[in-house]
């Protein structure tokens, strides 16, 4: 027998590889459409300019004109076009919620790792003061830290920020204390490897996707906290437009044009239940 003949996969085994992958399943129409929606927003985000039907400022038509092909939105109390407003707001929420998630994701995986690895007091100590996050309701801690830093689309960012910063402590300690105790682990410190060592080859890799899941939902969720506080007037100011502000403008309109806050509050409901989807998805793969 040849050793080209030796290399080849057995029958048997080919047959089980196709099954195999025939059986993969494929992504969900619900998955497939939950990125079309972030894939479109952020589009919007980046080339505002190029997508807008009209600028964001200029009165464009009558003033509370209904949806029409021209304004698909609508135009609000001045005319200007809802569609280019919103189109033009995305660049707003989405920065603030990168910036928020950013903050949540790194000071979590910090402390999380610090104390699931170190243990002890350390450990004791950590996880007090996440408790401590986690016993005061979010809005009102980002409305807390707004107070402190001012309004403010950076500002209200760093405040969502930092009341996601528990929910990512407490995940990330818990999946490194299940990391630290399994066999492979073990086996690492046996060969001789270091404390960093395993912590940054073998323990943090096996124990992110779980925090991949989590910032696609916490995404969302700081995609309608900056929505809440710029709604309360504590983000953009105007006339920036902005998801919260430009619904929160619109408030007093509900009965004669209703179109001015429906479509920027649809907006964030497919965004928030995209991000909520893709994280299901992320979840399941685990």
């Amino acid at each position: 027998m040849t050793a080209q003949a030796l290399d080849r996969p057995a029958p048997a085994v080919r047959v089980a590889h196709r099954i195999e992958k025939r059986r993969r399943p494929l992504p969900s129409i619900t998955l497939i459409l939950a990125w079309a929606v972030i894939a479109v927003v952020v589009v919007w985000a980046l080339v505002p300019e190029l997508l807008a039907p009209a600028g964001p400022y200029d009165p464009v038509a009558p003033g509370l004109t209904g949806p029409s092909p021209l304004h698909p939105f609508g135009t609000d109390q001045v005319g200007r076009d809802q569609l280019a407003r919103v189109i033009f707001g995305s660049r707003e929420s989405l920065f603030g919620a990168g910036i928020a998630v950013t903050i949540g994701l790194g000071a979590g995986v910090l402390l999380g790792a610090t104390a699931g690895s170190v243990g002890g007091v350390v450990d004791t100590v950590l996880m007090r003061v996440v408790d401590v996050l986690l016993a005061v309701p979010g809005l009102l801690l980002a409305l807390t830290f707004v107070a402190l830093l001012g309004t403010g689309t950076v500002n209200t960012a760093i405040a969502v920020g930092i009341g996601s910063i528990a929910g990512f402590a407490r995940l990330v300690r818990s999946e490194v204390v299940t990391v630290r105790a399994s066999e492979y682990v073990e086996a690492a410190y046996g060969s001789g490897g270091t404390f960093a060592t395993v912590l940054f080859r073998h323990v943090l890799p096996n124990s992110l996707l779980p925090v991949v899941a989590l910032f696609a939902l916490q995404f969302g969720g700081a995609i309608l906290a900056l929505s809440t506080l710029g709604f309360l007037g504590y983000g953009v100011q105007p006339p920036d437009p902005e998801w919260g502000m430009i619904i929160a403008q619109g408030r007093n309109l509900l009965g004669a044009a209703p179109w001015v806050t429906a479509f920027p509050g649809l907006v964030i409901l497919l965004v928030v239940l995209a991000s909520n989807r893709i994280s299901q998805s992320v979840g399941v793969r685990r």
